[in-house]
Formats: C-alpha cells, sequence, structure tokens
C-alpha cells in the first residue's frame, strides 16, 4: 500500500492506478494436491487462472524446483504454458538467490527459447518469467540482478517481491519459525502433506496431524535465558 501511495503521489498519477496484484499460489495450495500431484497442481492454475493477457504465480519448489522447470512446466504443461495467452510467472522460493535465479534462468532458456532485445540481452517469451521474492533486500537485490546480467539476460525477465525486509525485518525468520500446512481432510480421509524443496533442505516442514500441548515447563531458569537469547 505504502508503495501505490508513493507512485501516485510522486508521479502525479491522479485516479490511476499504479499496480496491481496477480493471483498467485502459495505452498500449501500445491502441497495439498501431494507430491504426485504437483503436475495437475500446476495444471489447475492454468486453467483456473490463465488466459489472453493474464498473469499468475505458481510457487515451484515445494519439492524439486528443477524438476518443475525441466519435466513439468517445461514438458508436461510445455504446450499449455505456450497457448494459453497470458503469462505464467515462475516462483522460486528457497536456496541462495544469486545461484537459483541464475539457474532458473537458463534452465527456462533451454525449455522454452530466447530471444535478444537490443542491448544484446535475452528475453524469454512472454509467456514466462521468475518471480524472487525470498531472501530480497536492498543489498541481495543488487547482487542478484548483477549475476542476471553477467549471465546474459535481461532484467525484465524477473520481478522481485519484499515483505518484512521492508521495515525492522523481524519476522518468522529472525527464530527460524514458519507455520505450513501438515494434513488436509479429503472426502473424508486424512492425508499428510508438506513441502522439502530440494534447493533448501532446512525448509522441510512437517506433516500429519500434529499435537500441540497448553504448557511448557522449562527445566530451570538458567535453560530459559540460554534458550531465548
Amino acid at each position: 500500500m505504502t508503495a501505490l501511495i508513493a507512485a501516485s503521489r510522486w508521479y502525479q498519477m491522479g485516479d490511476d492506478m499504479p499496480a496491481f496484484s496477480i493471483p498467485a499460489a502459495e505452498h500449501s495450495t500445491m502441497t495439498a494436491w501431494g507430491r504426485d500431484g504437483e503436475t495437475a497442481a500446476f495444471h489447475n492454475m492454468i486453467e483456473q487462472f490463465g488466459g489472453t493477457d493474464k498473469a499468475f504465480s505458481v510457487v515451484s519448489d515445494s519439492y524439486d524446483l528443477w524438476n518443475a522447470i525441466d519435466n513439468i512446466w517445461g514438458d508436461a504443461l510445455k504446450d499449455e504454458v505456450e497457448n494459453m495467452g497470458g503469462t505464467l510467472v515462475i516462483r522460486p522460493d528457497s536456496g541462495e538467490p544469486t545461484k537459483v535465479v541464475r539457474e532458473a534462468l537458463e534452465r527456462l532458456a533451454l525449455k522454452f527459447g530466447t530471444t535478444v532485445n537490443s542491448k544484446g540481452y535475452k528475453v524469454l517469451p512472454d509467456y514466462v518469467r521468475i518471480i524472487q521474492g525470498d531472501g530480497i533486500s536492498s543489498q541481495s537485490l543488487s547482487k542478484i540482478i548483477d549475476v542476471i546480467i553477467k549471465a546474459g539476460f535481461s532484467i525484465e525477465n524477473v520481478t522481485f517481491g519484499m515483505g518484512g525486509g521492508l521495515l525492522q525485518q523481524v519476522n518468522r525468520d529472525t527464530m527460524s519459525w514458519a507455520m505450513k500446512s501438515s494434513a488436509i481432510c479429503i472426502d473424508g480421509t486424512w492425508k499428510d502433506i508438506y513441502k522439502d524443496p530440494i534447493t533448501s533442505r532446512s525448509k522441510r516442514s512437517k506433516k500429519g496431524t500434529i499435537g500441540t500441548g497448553t504448557r511448557w515447563q522449562w527445566p530451570d531458569q538458567n535453560h530459559k535465558r540460554a534458550s531465548i537469547g
């Protein structure tokens, strides 16, 4: 919201909207289909949100980002991506950003091809792009852009997102904690769901129906002080 207000104010946009959001998947909406159902989950995103002049984002690292790019987006669903009339924005969400973004671009280029713009940089087809939102700060952003340019790709292939880092950067990652969906009930039957990204094994989430206690007793006060800081 702050960015919208700033753009409108400083560029005198009046009643024009300076930016819009797009439909975007998150991990639980992908892992709910199960590991074996990832292709079906991606296909469903195309069915629901693809179309002429439409754009949508799909987080693709729930299990194996490289398999998702090489064998699902770039093979099983390639014809659908090419012919849907809109833009698929693939979202990596784990691993070292400079390495992941570069490799994702290189793999997409092999699968979908590129053209060369007037400045000599490679551009993916209009129907596929990347968004990087994990690990973004003003410092990491410039490093990622440098890597993209050195790899010979145009910056127009990639968009960036940024969350808590815009403020105090006190967020879930401060204590390496995040809440993820762990189970889903379909037609009365519960099944485990989880994420297990190959690009960052530390982000593997718990699976199954998980019980929690109402109170935690610290063994002693010294342990409590050591544990919390």
